[in-house]
Protein backbone atom coordinates (compact mmCIF):
# COMPACT_ATOMS: atom_id res chain seq x y z
CA UNK A 1 0.00 0.00 0.00
CA UNK A 2 1.54 3.32 -0.79
CA UNK A 3 1.61 5.96 1.45
CA UNK A 4 -1.70 7.84 0.22
CA UNK A 5 -4.36 7.16 2.48
CA UNK A 6 -8.12 6.32 2.01
CA UNK A 7 -10.58 8.69 2.40
CA UNK A 8 -14.31 7.97 3.92
CA UNK A 9 -15.69 7.80 0.44
CA UNK A 10 -12.92 4.66 -0.53
CA UNK A 11 -13.81 3.59 3.25
CA UNK A 12 -17.59 3.42 2.59
CA UNK A 13 -17.00 1.68 -0.99
CA UNK A 14 -14.91 -1.31 1.09
CA UNK A 15 -17.93 -1.85 3.43
CA UNK A 16 -20.35 -1.77 0.32
CA UNK A 17 -18.26 -3.58 -1.93
CA UNK A 18 -17.36 -6.05 0.19
CA UNK A 19 -21.23 -6.75 1.52
CA UNK A 20 -22.86 -6.20 -2.00
CA UNK A 21 -21.81 -9.36 -4.12
CA UNK A 22 -23.13 -12.64 -4.58
CA UNK A 23 -25.80 -13.11 -2.33
CA UNK A 24 -27.81 -9.85 -2.94
CA UNK A 25 -28.56 -11.50 -6.57
CA UNK A 26 -29.38 -14.83 -5.19
CA UNK A 27 -32.17 -13.10 -2.70
CA UNK A 28 -35.66 -13.68 -4.21
CA UNK A 29 -34.89 -17.64 -4.38
CA UNK A 30 -33.45 -18.39 -1.57
CA UNK A 31 -35.91 -16.29 0.47
CA UNK A 32 -38.66 -18.19 -1.47
CA UNK A 33 -37.46 -21.77 -0.32
CA UNK A 34 -37.59 -20.68 2.58
CA UNK A 35 -40.27 -18.14 3.84
CA UNK A 36 -43.20 -15.49 2.88
CA UNK A 37 -43.18 -12.12 2.96
CA UNK A 38 -44.08 -11.73 6.64
CA UNK A 39 -41.36 -14.55 7.44
CA UNK A 40 -38.82 -12.59 5.70
CA UNK A 41 -39.95 -9.18 7.21
CA UNK A 42 -38.93 -10.73 10.63
CA UNK A 43 -35.82 -11.98 9.59
CA UNK A 44 -34.21 -8.93 8.20
CA UNK A 45 -35.51 -6.76 11.35
CA UNK A 46 -33.94 -9.31 13.61
CA UNK A 47 -30.75 -9.19 11.12
CA UNK A 48 -30.71 -5.65 10.59
CA UNK A 49 -31.07 -5.01 14.62
CA UNK A 50 -28.20 -7.86 15.38
CA UNK A 51 -26.00 -6.29 12.28
CA UNK A 52 -26.26 -2.35 13.27
CA UNK A 53 -25.20 -3.31 16.80
CA UNK A 54 -22.16 -4.94 15.44
CA UNK A 55 -21.69 -2.07 13.27
CA UNK A 56 -21.91 0.63 16.52
CA UNK A 57 -19.45 -1.85 18.28
CA UNK A 58 -16.83 -1.37 15.35
CA UNK A 59 -18.16 1.88 15.45
CA UNK A 60 -16.95 2.96 19.36
CA UNK A 61 -13.89 0.46 19.28
CA UNK A 62 -12.43 2.56 16.44
CA UNK A 63 -13.03 5.34 18.51
CA UNK A 64 -11.81 4.29 21.84
CA UNK A 65 -9.36 1.49 21.16
CA UNK A 66 -7.56 3.59 17.82
CA UNK A 67 -3.99 1.54 18.51
CA UNK A 68 -5.64 -1.67 17.36
CA UNK A 69 -5.27 -1.10 13.33
CA UNK A 70 -6.04 -4.73 12.17
CA UNK A 71 -9.78 -4.35 13.15
CA UNK A 72 -11.60 -7.78 13.47
CA UNK A 73 -8.58 -9.73 14.20
CA UNK A 74 -7.16 -6.72 16.60
CA UNK A 75 -10.25 -6.31 19.11
CA UNK A 76 -10.17 -10.73 19.20
CA UNK A 77 -6.60 -10.54 20.50
CA UNK A 78 -6.66 -7.99 22.78
CA UNK A 79 -9.98 -8.89 24.26
CA UNK A 80 -9.23 -12.48 24.56
CA UNK A 81 -5.54 -13.94 24.27
CA UNK A 82 -3.07 -14.95 21.85
CA UNK A 83 -5.22 -18.34 20.69
CA UNK A 84 -8.43 -16.80 20.33
CA UNK A 85 -6.76 -13.80 18.29
CA UNK A 86 -5.26 -16.34 16.15
CA UNK A 87 -8.77 -17.93 15.67
CA UNK A 88 -10.29 -15.09 14.52
CA UNK A 89 -7.70 -14.00 11.97
CA UNK A 90 -7.82 -17.71 10.80
CA UNK A 91 -11.54 -17.82 10.69
CA UNK A 92 -11.83 -14.71 9.01
CA UNK A 93 -9.17 -15.30 6.75
CA UNK A 94 -11.07 -18.82 6.15
CA UNK A 95 -14.16 -16.63 5.18
CA UNK A 96 -12.88 -14.40 3.08
CA UNK A 97 -11.48 -17.32 0.63
CA UNK A 98 -14.95 -19.13 1.01
CA UNK A 99 -16.42 -16.02 -0.19
CA UNK A 100 -14.23 -15.68 -2.80
CA UNK A 101 -15.33 -19.36 -4.25
CA UNK A 102 -19.11 -18.35 -3.66
CA UNK A 103 -18.46 -15.21 -5.86
CA UNK A 104 -16.14 -17.80 -8.69
CA UNK A 105 -18.81 -20.04 -8.71
CA UNK A 106 -21.60 -17.56 -9.08
CA UNK A 107 -19.87 -16.05 -11.88
CA UNK A 108 -20.07 -18.99 -13.84
CA UNK A 109 -23.41 -20.29 -12.98
CA UNK A 110 -24.50 -17.19 -14.82
CA UNK A 111 -22.90 -17.81 -17.49
CA UNK A 112 -24.33 -21.14 -17.54
CA UNK A 113 -27.72 -19.73 -18.12
CA UNK A 114 -26.39 -19.08 -21.67
CA UNK A 115 -23.51 -21.71 -21.89
CA UNK A 116 -24.41 -24.98 -20.34
CA UNK A 117 -20.83 -26.43 -20.28
CA UNK A 118 -20.54 -24.00 -17.21
CA UNK A 119 -23.63 -25.86 -15.83
CA UNK A 120 -24.11 -24.75 -12.01
CA UNK A 121 -20.41 -23.24 -11.39
CA UNK A 122 -19.30 -26.73 -10.68
CA UNK A 123 -18.57 -28.27 -14.30
CA UNK A 124 -15.09 -28.78 -15.30
CA UNK A 125 -15.17 -25.80 -17.86
CA UNK A 126 -16.66 -23.82 -14.69
CA UNK A 127 -13.56 -24.50 -12.76
CA UNK A 128 -11.12 -24.14 -15.25
CA UNK A 129 -12.38 -21.12 -16.25
CA UNK A 130 -12.84 -19.70 -12.69
CA UNK A 131 -8.86 -20.93 -11.66
CA UNK A 132 -7.95 -18.36 -14.58
CA UNK A 133 -9.60 -15.55 -12.67
CA UNK A 134 -8.32 -16.06 -9.79
CA UNK A 135 -5.07 -16.08 -10.59
CA UNK A 136 -5.33 -13.20 -13.27
CA UNK A 137 -6.26 -11.20 -10.11
CA UNK A 138 -3.68 -12.88 -8.18
CA UNK A 139 -1.30 -10.95 -10.83
CA UNK A 140 -3.36 -8.08 -10.89
CA UNK A 141 -3.10 -7.10 -6.87
CA UNK A 142 0.52 -8.06 -6.51
CA UNK A 143 0.71 -5.24 -8.74
CA UNK A 144 -0.23 -2.98 -5.85
CA UNK A 145 -3.07 -2.91 -3.05
CA UNK A 146 -3.93 0.77 -3.50
CA UNK A 147 -4.83 0.26 -7.28
CA UNK A 148 -6.97 -2.56 -6.37
CA UNK A 149 -8.30 -0.27 -3.83
CA UNK A 150 -8.92 2.10 -6.21
CA UNK A 151 -10.59 -0.28 -9.04
CA UNK A 152 -12.91 -1.60 -6.15
CA UNK A 153 -14.26 1.86 -5.56
CA UNK A 154 -15.47 2.26 -9.44
CA UNK A 155 -16.69 -1.21 -9.30
CA UNK A 156 -18.81 -0.52 -6.47
CA UNK A 157 -20.08 2.61 -8.24
CA UNK A 158 -20.76 1.16 -11.30
CA UNK A 159 -22.50 -2.29 -9.86
CA UNK A 160 -25.01 -0.49 -7.90
CA UNK A 161 -26.65 0.75 -10.84
CA UNK A 162 -27.83 -2.11 -12.32
CA UNK A 163 -29.35 -3.08 -8.96
CA UNK A 164 -31.18 0.51 -7.94
CA UNK A 165 -32.29 -0.15 -11.71
CA UNK A 166 -34.25 -3.47 -11.01
CA UNK A 167 -35.71 -1.95 -7.51
CA UNK A 168 -37.12 0.70 -9.72
CA UNK A 169 -38.90 -1.74 -12.02
CA UNK A 170 -39.97 -4.25 -9.60
CA UNK A 171 -41.46 -0.93 -8.00
CA UNK A 172 -43.26 0.26 -11.21
CA UNK A 173 -44.89 -4.06 -11.95
CA UNK A 174 -45.11 -4.54 -7.95
CA UNK A 175 -48.79 -6.08 -7.69
CA UNK A 176 -50.24 -5.56 -4.21
CA UNK A 177 -52.64 -8.92 -4.40
CA UNK A 178 -49.95 -11.15 -5.08
CA UNK A 179 -47.81 -9.60 -2.32
CA UNK A 180 -50.30 -10.39 0.30
CA UNK A 181 -51.41 -13.93 -1.11
CA UNK A 182 -46.99 -14.11 -0.48
CA UNK A 183 -47.62 -13.00 3.06
CA UNK A 184 -47.36 -16.66 4.99
CA UNK A 185 -45.71 -18.14 1.64
CA UNK A 186 -48.84 -20.59 1.40
CA UNK A 187 -48.65 -22.19 4.40
CA UNK A 188 -50.85 -22.19 8.00
CA UNK A 189 -50.58 -18.70 9.34
CA UNK A 190 -49.28 -18.92 12.83
CA UNK A 191 -46.66 -18.54 15.10
CA UNK A 192 -45.23 -21.66 15.02
CA UNK A 193 -44.72 -21.37 10.92
CA UNK A 194 -43.44 -17.62 11.51
CA UNK A 195 -40.62 -19.01 13.77
CA UNK A 196 -39.55 -21.83 11.40
CA UNK A 197 -39.69 -19.66 8.26
CA UNK A 198 -37.64 -17.10 10.45
CA UNK A 199 -35.12 -19.72 11.43
CA UNK A 200 -34.58 -21.19 8.05
CA UNK A 201 -33.83 -18.01 6.59
CA UNK A 202 -31.62 -15.97 9.24
CA UNK A 203 -28.30 -18.03 8.36
CA UNK A 204 -28.74 -16.80 5.25
CA UNK A 205 -29.18 -13.06 5.79
CA UNK A 206 -25.45 -13.47 7.52
CA UNK A 207 -23.86 -14.14 4.70
CA UNK A 208 -24.81 -11.11 2.65
CA UNK A 209 -23.74 -9.16 5.28
CA UNK A 210 -20.49 -10.67 5.80
CA UNK A 211 -18.11 -7.48 5.15
CA UNK A 212 -19.42 -5.37 7.27
CA UNK A 213 -15.94 -5.21 8.72
CA UNK A 214 -14.00 -4.01 5.36
CA UNK A 215 -13.41 -0.40 6.82
CA UNK A 216 -12.25 -1.49 10.15
CA UNK A 217 -9.80 -4.04 8.67
CA UNK A 218 -8.18 -1.49 6.47
CA UNK A 219 -8.20 0.90 9.81
CA UNK A 220 -4.59 1.52 9.42
CA UNK A 221 -4.77 3.00 5.83
CA UNK A 222 -7.63 5.62 7.03
CA UNK A 223 -7.07 9.36 6.59
CA UNK A 224 -9.20 10.02 9.86
CA UNK A 225 -9.57 7.26 12.14
CA UNK A 226 -13.02 8.74 12.78
CA UNK A 227 -14.09 7.73 9.51
CA UNK A 228 -13.54 4.42 10.10
CA UNK A 229 -16.74 4.08 12.51
CA UNK A 230 -18.80 6.26 10.08
CA UNK A 231 -18.20 3.92 7.17
CA UNK A 232 -19.02 0.71 8.81
CA UNK A 233 -22.53 1.93 9.72
CA UNK A 234 -23.16 4.16 6.70
CA UNK A 235 -22.32 1.64 4.44
CA UNK A 236 -24.51 -0.93 7.08
CA UNK A 237 -27.67 0.75 6.60
CA UNK A 238 -27.05 1.29 3.01
CA UNK A 239 -26.93 -1.84 2.09
CA UNK A 240 -29.64 -3.09 4.36
CA UNK A 241 -32.59 -0.68 2.50
CA UNK A 242 -31.12 -2.39 -0.67
CA UNK A 243 -31.37 -6.31 0.20
CA UNK A 244 -34.77 -5.57 1.79
CA UNK A 245 -35.70 -3.83 -0.91
CA UNK A 246 -34.60 -6.46 -3.41
CA UNK A 247 -36.05 -9.30 -1.14
CA UNK A 248 -39.49 -7.99 -0.06
CA UNK A 249 -40.63 -6.46 -3.38
CA UNK A 250 -39.94 -9.83 -5.45
CA UNK A 251 -42.79 -11.03 -3.81
CA UNK A 252 -44.94 -8.56 -5.57
CA UNK A 253 -44.02 -10.25 -9.04
CA UNK A 254 -44.20 -13.62 -8.62
CA UNK A 255 -45.90 -16.53 -6.54
CA UNK A 256 -43.22 -17.99 -3.90
CA UNK A 257 -43.61 -21.31 -5.33
CA UNK A 258 -42.22 -19.48 -8.96
CA UNK A 259 -39.76 -17.78 -6.74
CA UNK A 260 -38.05 -20.96 -4.95
CA UNK A 261 -37.66 -22.39 -8.25
CA UNK A 262 -35.77 -19.96 -10.25
CA UNK A 263 -31.97 -20.49 -10.58
CA UNK A 264 -29.23 -18.50 -9.70
CA UNK A 265 -29.22 -15.35 -10.12
CA UNK A 266 -32.56 -15.67 -9.03
CA UNK A 267 -32.89 -11.49 -9.61
CA UNK A 268 -32.57 -12.03 -13.15
CA UNK A 269 -35.29 -14.24 -13.10
CA UNK A 270 -37.27 -11.94 -11.73
CA UNK A 271 -36.32 -9.17 -13.89
CA UNK A 272 -37.30 -11.49 -16.55
CA UNK A 273 -40.50 -12.14 -15.76
CA UNK A 274 -41.40 -8.17 -15.47
CA UNK A 275 -40.04 -7.25 -18.88
CA UNK A 276 -38.88 -10.35 -20.56
CA UNK A 277 -35.44 -11.94 -21.73
CA UNK A 278 -33.43 -9.04 -22.30
CA UNK A 279 -33.99 -8.27 -18.55
CA UNK A 280 -32.11 -11.68 -17.42
CA UNK A 281 -29.38 -10.21 -20.37
CA UNK A 282 -29.11 -6.98 -17.60
CA UNK A 283 -29.19 -8.68 -14.58
CA UNK A 284 -26.69 -10.99 -15.48
CA UNK A 285 -24.39 -8.94 -16.85
CA UNK A 286 -24.68 -6.18 -13.92
CA UNK A 287 -24.01 -9.25 -11.49
CA UNK A 288 -20.84 -10.31 -13.46
CA UNK A 289 -20.07 -6.71 -12.80
CA UNK A 290 -20.89 -6.65 -9.02
CA UNK A 291 -19.89 -10.15 -8.35
CA UNK A 292 -15.94 -9.62 -10.02
CA UNK A 293 -15.71 -6.13 -7.59
CA UNK A 294 -16.82 -8.21 -4.37
CA UNK A 295 -14.23 -11.20 -5.42
CA UNK A 296 -11.82 -8.53 -5.89
CA UNK A 297 -12.68 -7.14 -2.19
CA UNK A 298 -12.76 -10.60 -0.50
CA UNK A 299 -9.09 -11.08 -1.89
CA UNK A 300 -7.38 -7.97 -0.69
CA UNK A 301 -9.19 -8.21 2.83
CA UNK A 302 -8.21 -11.88 3.26
CA UNK A 303 -4.28 -11.04 2.22
CA UNK A 304 -5.06 -7.78 4.56
CA UNK A 305 -5.69 -10.20 7.55
CA UNK A 306 -3.17 -12.96 7.44
CA UNK A 307 -0.30 -9.75 6.71
CA UNK A 308 -1.64 -8.01 9.78
CA UNK A 309 -1.69 -11.24 11.87
CA UNK A 310 1.75 -12.19 11.20
CA UNK A 311 3.10 -8.40 11.61
CA UNK A 312 1.61 -9.15 15.24
CA UNK A 313 2.64 -12.48 16.15
CA UNK A 314 0.18 -14.14 15.46
CA UNK A 315 0.66 -15.73 12.21
CA UNK A 316 4.68 -16.98 10.97
CA UNK A 317 6.44 -13.49 10.19
CA UNK A 318 6.82 -14.78 6.52
CA UNK A 319 3.11 -14.49 5.93
CA UNK A 320 4.02 -10.67 6.75
CA UNK A 321 6.68 -9.80 3.95
CA UNK A 322 5.64 -7.45 1.23
CA UNK A 323 7.11 -7.03 -2.08
CA UNK A 324 8.40 -3.83 -3.94
CA UNK A 325 5.12 -2.63 -4.18
CA UNK A 326 4.45 -3.09 -0.64
CA UNK A 327 1.49 -6.19 -1.31
CA UNK A 328 1.65 -8.45 1.05
CA UNK A 329 2.35 -11.24 -1.46
CA UNK A 330 3.20 -14.18 0.12
CA UNK A 331 -0.33 -13.98 2.13
CA UNK A 332 -1.32 -13.21 -1.55
CA UNK A 333 -0.03 -16.42 -2.50
CA UNK A 334 -1.45 -18.39 0.54
CA UNK A 335 -4.68 -16.72 -0.55
CA UNK A 336 -4.71 -17.71 -4.04
CA UNK A 337 -3.72 -21.18 -3.43
CA UNK A 338 -6.36 -22.09 -0.34
CA UNK A 339 -9.40 -20.84 -3.05
CA UNK A 340 -7.59 -23.03 -5.65
CA UNK A 341 -7.84 -25.98 -3.33
CA UNK A 342 -11.90 -24.89 -2.40
CA UNK A 343 -12.54 -24.55 -6.33
CA UNK A 344 -11.18 -28.09 -6.84
CA UNK A 345 -13.21 -29.67 -3.95
CA UNK A 346 -16.55 -28.21 -5.34
CA UNK A 347 -16.40 -30.84 -7.34
CA UNK A 348 -17.60 -33.33 -5.01
CA UNK A 349 -20.00 -30.96 -3.16
CA UNK A 350 -23.88 -31.20 -4.53
CA UNK A 351 -24.90 -27.99 -3.59
CA UNK A 352 -21.66 -26.12 -3.54
CA UNK A 353 -22.67 -22.73 -3.69
CA UNK A 354 -25.28 -23.00 -1.08
CA UNK A 355 -22.53 -25.49 0.65
CA UNK A 356 -19.83 -21.63 0.22
CA UNK A 357 -22.33 -19.62 1.24
CA UNK A 358 -23.25 -21.10 4.85
CA UNK A 359 -19.28 -22.34 5.81
CA UNK A 360 -18.55 -17.99 4.63
CA UNK A 361 -21.17 -17.39 7.37
CA UNK A 362 -20.06 -19.89 9.88
CA UNK A 363 -16.22 -19.33 9.72
CA UNK A 364 -17.67 -15.82 9.66
CA UNK A 365 -19.47 -15.78 13.26
CA UNK A 366 -16.61 -16.50 15.78
CA UNK A 367 -14.57 -13.70 14.42
CA UNK A 368 -17.80 -11.11 14.66
CA UNK A 369 -18.48 -13.33 18.12
CA UNK A 370 -15.68 -12.41 19.40
CA UNK A 371 -15.51 -8.74 18.02
CA UNK A 372 -18.75 -8.22 19.47
CA UNK A 373 -18.05 -9.76 23.11
CA UNK A 374 -15.18 -7.63 23.36
CA UNK A 375 -17.11 -4.19 22.72
CA UNK A 376 -19.16 -5.67 25.91
CA UNK A 377 -15.97 -6.06 27.91
CA UNK A 378 -14.46 -3.24 27.39
CA UNK A 379 -17.99 -1.00 28.56
CA UNK A 380 -18.15 -3.55 31.56
CA UNK A 381 -14.51 -3.08 32.57
CA UNK A 382 -14.80 0.33 32.13
CA UNK A 383 -11.76 0.57 30.31
CA UNK A 384 -11.07 4.14 28.16
CA UNK A 385 -14.80 5.22 29.51
CA UNK A 386 -13.20 7.61 32.83
CA UNK A 387 -16.15 10.17 33.48
CA UNK A 388 -18.65 8.55 30.72
CA UNK A 389 -21.18 6.58 32.61
CA UNK A 390 -23.87 7.37 30.16
CA UNK A 391 -22.18 5.91 26.95
CA UNK A 392 -20.62 3.04 29.61
CA UNK A 393 -23.90 2.03 30.01
CA UNK A 394 -25.25 2.44 26.24
CA UNK A 395 -22.23 0.40 25.05
CA UNK A 396 -22.42 -2.51 27.44
CA UNK A 397 -26.26 -3.01 25.83
CA UNK A 398 -25.06 -2.47 22.42
CA UNK A 399 -22.02 -5.33 23.24
CA UNK A 400 -24.72 -7.49 24.57
CA UNK A 401 -27.16 -7.64 22.02
CA UNK A 402 -24.62 -7.80 19.44
CA UNK A 403 -22.73 -10.83 21.62
CA UNK A 404 -25.98 -12.69 21.69
CA UNK A 405 -27.40 -12.42 18.06
CA UNK A 406 -23.45 -13.56 16.96
CA UNK A 407 -23.91 -16.58 19.49
CA UNK A 408 -27.57 -17.30 18.08
CA UNK A 409 -26.49 -17.11 14.57
CA UNK A 410 -23.66 -19.69 14.90
CA UNK A 411 -26.28 -22.04 17.28
CA UNK A 412 -28.80 -21.54 14.51
CA UNK A 413 -26.19 -22.61 12.02
CA UNK A 414 -26.49 -26.49 13.41
CA UNK A 415 -24.22 -29.43 13.91
CA UNK A 416 -23.15 -29.41 10.66
CA UNK A 417 -21.43 -26.02 9.87
CA UNK A 418 -20.19 -26.36 13.23
CA UNK A 419 -18.46 -29.85 12.41
CA UNK A 420 -17.15 -28.65 9.51
CA UNK A 421 -15.55 -24.84 10.95
CA UNK A 422 -14.04 -27.14 13.14
CA UNK A 423 -12.46 -29.13 10.67
CA UNK A 424 -10.46 -25.96 8.99
CA UNK A 425 -9.91 -24.58 12.47
CA UNK A 426 -8.28 -27.47 14.14
CA UNK A 427 -5.26 -27.94 11.84
CA UNK A 428 -5.38 -24.02 10.74
CA UNK A 429 -3.27 -24.17 14.49
CA UNK A 430 -0.41 -25.51 12.73
CA UNK A 431 -0.04 -22.00 11.16
CA UNK A 432 -0.27 -20.73 15.06
CA UNK A 433 2.10 -23.12 16.79
CA UNK A 434 4.86 -22.29 13.96
CA UNK A 435 4.13 -18.54 14.69
CA UNK A 436 4.82 -19.14 18.33
CA UNK A 437 7.83 -21.11 17.84
CA UNK A 438 9.09 -18.81 15.82
CA UNK A 439 9.05 -16.40 18.69
CA UNK A 440 10.10 -19.61 21.92
CA UNK A 441 6.87 -19.08 23.42
CA UNK A 442 4.82 -21.79 25.12
CA UNK A 443 1.81 -22.97 22.75
CA UNK A 444 -1.07 -22.85 24.69
CA UNK A 445 -2.42 -21.48 28.19
CA UNK A 446 -4.06 -24.29 30.24
CA UNK A 447 -7.61 -22.95 28.97
CA UNK A 448 -6.49 -22.20 25.47
CA UNK A 449 -5.49 -26.07 25.83
CA UNK A 450 -8.30 -27.28 26.52
CA UNK A 451 -10.37 -24.92 23.52
CA UNK A 452 -7.76 -26.42 21.11
CA UNK A 453 -8.45 -30.25 22.37
CA UNK A 454 -12.61 -29.58 21.82
CA UNK A 455 -11.52 -28.91 18.38
CA UNK A 456 -10.04 -31.92 17.40
CA UNK A 457 -12.79 -33.71 19.02
CA UNK A 458 -15.23 -31.77 16.38
CA UNK A 459 -12.74 -32.47 13.93
CA UNK A 460 -12.55 -36.14 14.23
CA UNK A 461 -16.22 -36.22 14.61
CA UNK A 462 -16.28 -34.19 11.14
CA UNK A 463 -13.79 -36.54 9.65
CA UNK A 464 -15.28 -39.69 10.46
CA UNK A 465 -19.08 -38.34 9.85
CA UNK A 466 -17.62 -37.55 6.37
CA UNK A 467 -16.06 -40.49 5.26
CA UNK A 468 -19.39 -42.98 6.53
CA UNK A 469 -21.64 -40.56 5.08
CA UNK A 470 -23.43 -39.78 7.84
CA UNK A 471 -21.96 -35.83 7.21
CA UNK A 472 -22.35 -34.74 3.18
CA UNK A 473 -20.93 -31.93 1.33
Amino acid sequence: MSETKLSRGALVALVVGSMVGAGIFTLPAAFGRSTGVLGAFVAWCIAGLGMLMLAFVFQTLSRRRPDLDAGIYAYAKAGFGNYLGFAAAFGYWMACCLACLACLMLIKATLGQFIAAFGDGSTALAIASASLMLWGVHLLVLRGVKQAAALNTIATVAKTVPIGIFVVVVIVAFRSELFTLNLWGGEASGLPTLARQVRDTLLLTVFVFVGIEGASVYSRYARDRNDVGIATVLGFLGVLCLLMLVTLLSYGILPRAELAALPNPSMAGVMEAIVGPWGRVFISAGLILSVAGNYLSWTLLAAEVLHSAAQNQTMPARLGAENAQRVPHVALWMTTLAIQGFLMITWFAEQAFTLALKMTSSMTLLPYLLVAAYGFKLAWTGETYAGEARARRADRMIGALATLYAAAMLLAGGAKFLLLAALLYAPGTLLYAAARREQGLALFGPRERWLFWVLCVAAVAALVALLTGALTL
